[in-house]
C-alpha cells in the first residue's frame, strides 16, 4: 500500500494557502494549512508531514524560527520557504538550515510541483 505524501502549508495569507493546497491536492496529495508557525508547532503534525511549505515573514514566529525549531527537535521535513522579499542573506540562513530551496514569490506552479517531487523522492 502506497502512502500518500502529507504537504503541510504555513502561510498567514488565506490566498496563498487555498491556491497551494489546490495544486498540491491535484496533485493527488494530503494537504494540511496553517495560517502561524505557531499554529502548525502546536498541531504536533511536523512528524507526519512529508513536505513543509512556509512563508518567510509571517506575524509572531518567523518561518525560518519555525524551521530552526524543527530541526533543534529532529522533525524538520524537507522544507520549501517562500517570500515576496528573499535577500542573498535570507537564502544563506534558509540553506544552512537544510531548506530546499527559497522562491520569491510570486512563483511559477512548475516550480512548486519540482520542488515538491524532490521533497518527497520522486524528482
Amino acid at each position: 500500500m502506497q502512502i500518500t505524501p502529507v504537504v503541510s502549508i504555513v502561510d498567514d495569507d488565506s490566498a496563498v494557502r487555498v491556491a497551494l493546497g489546490s495544486l498540491i491536492r491535484s496533485l493527488g496529495w494530503q494537504v494540511q494549512m496553517y495560517e502561524s508557525a505557531e499554529e502548525f508547532l502546536a498541531s504536533g503534525q511536523a512528524a507526519h508531514t512529508s513536505c513543509l511549505i512556509s512563508d518567510v515573514r509571517m506575524p509572531g514566529m518567523s518561518g525560518i524560527e519555525m524551521h530552526e525549531r524543527l530541526c533543534a527537535q529532529g522533525h524538520a521535513p524537507a522544507t520549501i520557504f517562500i517570500s515576496a522579499y528573499p535577500t542573498p542573506a535570507l537564502q544563506a540562513k534558509a540553506m544552512s538550515n537544510g531548506a530546499l530551496v527559497l522562491l520569491q514569490k510570486p512563483y511559477a506552479s512548475a516550480d512548486i510541483t519540482h520542488w515538491l517531487s524532490v521533497a518527497v523522492g520522486n524528482p
